[in-house]
Protein backbone atom coordinates (compact mmCIF):
# COMPACT_ATOMS: atom_id res chain seq x y z
CA UNK A 1 0.00 0.00 0.00
CA UNK A 2 1.18 3.30 -1.08
CA UNK A 3 -0.53 6.53 0.22
CA UNK A 4 -0.18 8.55 -2.61
CA UNK A 5 -1.53 5.62 -5.13
CA UNK A 6 -5.15 5.25 -5.58
CA UNK A 7 -7.28 2.37 -3.66
CA UNK A 8 -7.38 -0.07 -6.56
CA UNK A 9 -11.08 0.09 -7.82
CA UNK A 10 -10.43 -1.25 -12.18
CA UNK A 11 -7.18 -2.82 -13.53
CA UNK A 12 -5.66 -3.72 -16.89
CA UNK A 13 -5.11 -7.31 -17.32
CA UNK A 14 -3.60 -8.19 -20.88
CA UNK A 15 -5.10 -5.71 -22.51
CA UNK A 16 -8.83 -6.14 -20.99
CA UNK A 17 -9.76 -4.03 -18.13
CA UNK A 18 -12.08 -5.16 -14.95
CA UNK A 19 -13.64 -3.34 -12.24
CA UNK A 20 -12.83 -5.01 -8.76
CA UNK A 21 -14.48 -5.03 -5.61
CA UNK A 22 -12.18 -5.01 -2.96
CA UNK A 23 -14.18 -3.90 -0.13
CA UNK A 24 -13.32 -5.56 2.75
CA UNK A 25 -16.40 -7.88 3.77
CA UNK A 26 -16.19 -9.41 0.01
CA UNK A 27 -12.07 -10.52 0.37
CA UNK A 28 -13.25 -11.76 3.49
CA UNK A 29 -16.09 -13.91 1.79
CA UNK A 30 -13.33 -15.23 -1.00
CA UNK A 31 -11.41 -16.02 2.10
CA UNK A 32 -14.37 -18.50 2.80
CA UNK A 33 -14.34 -19.85 -0.71
CA UNK A 34 -10.95 -20.50 -0.32
CA UNK A 35 -10.96 -22.51 2.95
CA UNK A 36 -13.96 -24.81 1.53
CA UNK A 37 -12.39 -28.24 1.09
CA UNK A 38 -15.02 -29.00 -0.83
CA UNK A 39 -14.64 -27.24 -3.65
CA UNK A 40 -12.00 -27.51 -6.42
CA UNK A 41 -9.08 -25.67 -7.22
CA UNK A 42 -10.37 -24.50 -10.31
CA UNK A 43 -13.99 -23.90 -8.66
CA UNK A 44 -12.63 -21.41 -6.01
CA UNK A 45 -10.83 -19.10 -8.39
CA UNK A 46 -14.32 -18.98 -10.40
CA UNK A 47 -16.31 -18.35 -7.70
CA UNK A 48 -13.42 -15.89 -6.09
CA UNK A 49 -13.20 -14.09 -9.82
CA UNK A 50 -16.95 -13.97 -9.26
CA UNK A 51 -17.22 -11.98 -6.52
CA UNK A 52 -14.46 -9.86 -6.76
CA UNK A 53 -15.30 -9.21 -10.92
CA UNK A 54 -18.33 -7.16 -12.59
CA UNK A 55 -17.74 -8.97 -15.49
CA UNK A 56 -16.54 -12.99 -15.94
CA UNK A 57 -13.75 -13.62 -17.48
CA UNK A 58 -13.07 -16.15 -20.28
CA UNK A 59 -12.62 -20.09 -19.01
CA UNK A 60 -9.15 -20.36 -20.23
CA UNK A 61 -7.71 -17.11 -17.81
CA UNK A 62 -9.58 -18.02 -14.75
CA UNK A 63 -6.33 -19.07 -13.10
CA UNK A 64 -3.68 -17.03 -14.50
CA UNK A 65 -6.24 -13.72 -13.63
CA UNK A 66 -7.44 -14.66 -9.79
CA UNK A 67 -3.57 -15.65 -9.67
CA UNK A 68 -2.76 -12.10 -10.56
CA UNK A 69 -5.55 -10.42 -8.56
CA UNK A 70 -4.36 -12.46 -5.41
CA UNK A 71 -0.74 -11.62 -5.96
CA UNK A 72 -1.37 -7.88 -6.46
CA UNK A 73 -4.45 -7.17 -4.27
CA UNK A 74 -5.01 -9.30 -1.69
CA UNK A 75 -1.98 -10.70 -0.62
CA UNK A 76 0.53 -8.39 0.95
CA UNK A 77 4.39 -8.12 0.22
CA UNK A 78 5.91 -6.02 1.90
CA UNK A 79 6.51 -6.93 5.83
CA UNK A 80 3.25 -5.62 7.97
CA UNK A 81 2.57 -6.76 11.77
CA UNK A 82 0.07 -9.01 10.15
CA UNK A 83 0.48 -10.77 6.71
CA UNK A 84 -2.28 -13.21 5.03
CA UNK A 85 -2.33 -16.32 3.57
CA UNK A 86 -4.70 -17.50 0.41
CA UNK A 87 -7.72 -18.63 3.12
CA UNK A 88 -7.09 -15.37 4.71
CA UNK A 89 -5.84 -16.40 8.12
CA UNK A 90 -2.42 -13.93 9.66
CA UNK A 91 1.04 -15.64 8.77
CA UNK A 92 2.88 -15.56 12.22
CA UNK A 93 4.79 -12.54 12.86
CA UNK A 94 7.20 -14.30 15.03
CA UNK A 95 9.92 -17.06 14.15
CA UNK A 96 7.88 -19.76 15.08
CA UNK A 97 4.71 -20.43 13.89
CA UNK A 98 1.91 -19.30 15.35
CA UNK A 99 -1.38 -18.17 14.38
CA UNK A 100 -2.68 -15.22 15.84
CA UNK A 101 -5.88 -13.81 14.41
CA UNK A 102 -8.58 -15.45 12.81
CA UNK A 103 -11.11 -13.70 10.96
CA UNK A 104 -14.07 -15.97 11.66
CA UNK A 105 -13.73 -16.89 15.56
CA UNK A 106 -12.04 -13.05 16.13
CA UNK A 107 -14.89 -11.21 14.37
CA UNK A 108 -16.78 -9.92 17.08
CA UNK A 109 -13.14 -8.70 18.98
CA UNK A 110 -12.23 -7.26 15.58
CA UNK A 111 -15.57 -5.78 15.32
CA UNK A 112 -15.37 -4.28 19.02
CA UNK A 113 -11.39 -2.87 18.28
CA UNK A 114 -12.33 -1.12 14.79
CA UNK A 115 -15.23 0.41 17.14
CA UNK A 116 -13.01 1.16 20.31
CA UNK A 117 -10.18 2.46 18.03
CA UNK A 118 -11.84 4.25 15.18
CA UNK A 119 -15.38 4.31 16.51
CA UNK A 120 -15.45 2.29 12.97
CA UNK A 121 -19.05 0.02 12.89
CA UNK A 122 -17.74 -2.48 10.25
CA UNK A 123 -21.02 -3.66 9.62
CA UNK A 124 -21.87 -0.52 8.30
CA UNK A 125 -18.56 0.17 6.15
CA UNK A 126 -19.37 -3.58 4.50
CA UNK A 127 -18.94 -2.37 0.97
CA UNK A 128 -17.36 0.69 1.47
CA UNK A 129 -13.93 0.26 3.26
CA UNK A 130 -11.26 -1.03 1.40
CA UNK A 131 -9.20 -4.18 2.01
CA UNK A 132 -6.23 -2.28 2.33
CA UNK A 133 -7.59 0.62 4.28
CA UNK A 134 -9.14 -2.66 6.19
CA UNK A 135 -5.26 -4.20 6.42
CA UNK A 136 -3.64 -0.98 7.55
CA UNK A 137 -6.56 -0.11 10.30
CA UNK A 138 -5.71 -3.68 11.69
CA UNK A 139 -2.41 -3.50 11.72
CA UNK A 140 -2.22 -0.50 13.38
CA UNK A 141 -4.99 -0.76 16.44
CA UNK A 142 -3.41 0.56 19.65
CA UNK A 143 -2.45 -2.07 21.91
CA UNK A 144 -5.38 -1.05 24.00
CA UNK A 145 -7.59 -2.87 22.20
CA UNK A 146 -9.83 -6.01 23.26
CA UNK A 147 -7.81 -7.89 20.14
CA UNK A 148 -4.65 -6.73 20.72
CA UNK A 149 -4.68 -7.85 24.33
CA UNK A 150 -5.93 -10.98 22.60
CA UNK A 151 -2.59 -11.27 20.19
CA UNK A 152 -0.21 -10.27 23.39
CA UNK A 153 -1.74 -13.28 25.09
CA UNK A 154 -1.41 -15.71 22.45
CA UNK A 155 2.22 -14.39 21.90
CA UNK A 156 3.25 -14.61 25.51
CA UNK A 157 5.83 -16.83 26.76
CA UNK A 158 7.11 -17.34 30.53
CA UNK A 159 9.85 -15.22 31.59
CA UNK A 160 12.38 -15.79 34.17
CA UNK A 161 10.20 -12.87 36.24
CA UNK A 162 7.33 -14.22 36.47
CA UNK A 163 5.74 -15.86 39.40
CA UNK A 164 3.91 -18.90 38.70
CA UNK A 165 0.70 -17.35 39.49
CA UNK A 166 1.15 -15.60 36.78
CA UNK A 167 2.33 -17.93 34.81
CA UNK A 168 -0.91 -19.59 35.55
CA UNK A 169 -3.32 -17.00 35.30
CA UNK A 170 -1.90 -16.24 31.29
CA UNK A 171 -1.91 -20.18 30.25
CA UNK A 172 -6.01 -20.15 31.83
CA UNK A 173 -6.14 -17.28 29.53
CA UNK A 174 -4.20 -18.61 26.46
CA UNK A 175 -6.88 -21.31 26.92
CA UNK A 176 -9.74 -18.72 26.77
CA UNK A 177 -8.55 -16.98 23.41
CA UNK A 178 -6.85 -20.57 21.84
CA UNK A 179 -7.44 -20.81 18.14
CA UNK A 180 -6.47 -24.19 17.99
CA UNK A 181 -8.47 -27.13 19.43
CA UNK A 182 -5.67 -27.78 22.11
CA UNK A 183 -3.50 -25.16 23.89
CA UNK A 184 0.47 -26.93 24.21
CA UNK A 185 1.99 -26.31 27.87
Amino acid sequence: MRLNDPLVTDFEYEGAMYSVDLSFDNVLDVFDVLADESLREYERAEICLSLLLEEPCGKEMIFSLWNHIYEAFIHTKEKQSIEFDRKGNPLPVQKEQKQVLDFEKDADYIFASFRQAYNMNLYKEQGKLHWHEFKALLNGLPSDTVMQRIIQIRLWEPSKGDTEEMKQAIRDLQRTYALEEEVEE
